[in-house]
């Protein structure tokens, strides 16, 4: 049922340590279970989305999120025959190197890290992977095959894809210095990553008070939605499921957008294999006017939703919270260091706390409490 140009599992560049396959899975689907009782991936259940993860129990966290990618990508690559276990993996591994606190965390971590190489969620999630978990006798990390460590990078600055490529030429990151494309299912996870966080970042910030429902009525793509939804449904509906009827129909909206337009781009390039995609400019996308509503509304959540004092707020303390903790650790050391550098090994350590986690060692540190935990 794959069309030729997803990634098959006979054809993989393989793992860097040789394993004998399974006999009753392939190898993408191993991966994809490797991923799902890897520690990190339990640990994203306590991290931040956007709300931090003590003031809601409703809210999403980066484990919830991941879900709803994997979901997403999987349908979309059953509808285009690409590999549906490579996308879901790479979908629940997205975020595996994500700091507590989202974007604030890993904002805060790259300051810190500015002198030592800085640091980035993406290249990150492939350092859990390759190197920071520890559960197999005769290798480090997950010893995943090729194209989901390749997925897992999706960005790459050209000094960290050099560092990269010396100490694995050829490898995960010599796409971004000789501007080649990842497979289709890399592109298709990334894509379900946006649309994902659009939709259920409404949903969190109107539950939380600060989105006024009103506020979407006065968007051009989430106004349409919502009179589409009052003419077909009327007025019968409770604001609740008002919502979340429209955020339905956003999502179907997205899917079949990017099916329809990524199966045109597919049928105009005739790509006949997965090194025929590599070749060609991206062919996963929206239509062009889909992308455009989407981007209006990528910046009114910025603008409304992000950057809203209250999250502001919150956004400060744990800026503040993670350089006390990073100075801290810096001078006294990290329980079991896995790096010869010190300043890499605190990083590997705070980006892989929970919320909860660093909030409660900040206390046990300082004595403040700068955030309430039950």
């Amino acid at each position: 049922m794959l069309a030729p140009y997803a990634c098959a599992p006979s054809t993989s560049r393989g793992r860097r340590v040789h394993e004998s396959p399974a006999a009753d899975r392939d190898d993408y689907q191993r991966d994809r279970d490797r991923i799902v009782h890897s520690s990190a991936f339990r640990r994203l259940v306590y991290k931040t989305q956007v709300f931090l993860n003590h003031e809601g129990d409703l809210f999403r966290t980066r484990l919830t999120h991941s879900l709803e990618v994997a979901q997403l990508a999987r349908s979309m690559a059953r509808n285009l025959r690409l590999n549906e276990d490579l996308t879901e993996a790479l979908a629940l591994a997205h975020d595996l190197g994500h700091t507590p606190f989202g974007h604030a965390g890993q904002d805060t971590l790259n300051e810190c890290m500015a002198d030592h190489g800085g640091f980035e969620h993406n290249l990150q999630s492939l350092r859990v992977v390759d190197w920071l978990e520890r559960r197999y006798a005769k290798f480090p990390g997950l010893n995943l095959c090729f194209e989901t460590r390749e997925g897992i990078l999706k960005h790459c600055s050209r000094r960290h894809a050099e560092e990269l490529e010396v100490l694995e030429p050829g490898g995960v990151a010599a796409r971004f210095l000789v501007r080649r494309q990842p497979s289709l299912e890399a592109q298709l996870s990334n894509l379900a990553d946006e649309l994902a966080y659009c939709a259920h970042d409404i949903d969190d910030g109107v539950r939380s008070g600060l989105l006024p429902f009103d506020a979407l009525v006065d968007q051009p793509l989430l106004g349409a939605l919502i009179e589409d939804v009052d003419r077909a449904e009327g007025t019968a509906l409770t604001p609740k499921v008002r919502l979340y009827t429209m955020l339905r129909r956003l999502l179907q909206r997205g899917t079949s957008d990017l099916v329809r337009a990524t199966t045109e781009r597919l049928r105009r390039a005739a790509p006949d294999s997965l090194e025929a995609v590599r070749d060609l400019p991206p062919l996963v996308g929206y239509s062009p006017e889909f992308e455009q509503a989407l981007r209006t509304l990528k910046s009114f959540l910025f603008a409304a939703l992000y950057r809203h004092p209250e999250v502001e707020a919150q956004r400060t303390l744990a800026q503040r919270l993670l350089k006390e903790l990073f100075a801290h650790y810096v001078a006294v050391g990290v329980p079991e260091p896995l790096d010869a550098d010190p300043h890499r090994a605190v990083a590997d350590y705070l980006a892989g706390m929970t919320d909860r986690f660093a909030i409660r060692e900040h206390r046990r540190i300082t004595g403040e409490r700068l955030f309430v935990v039950d």
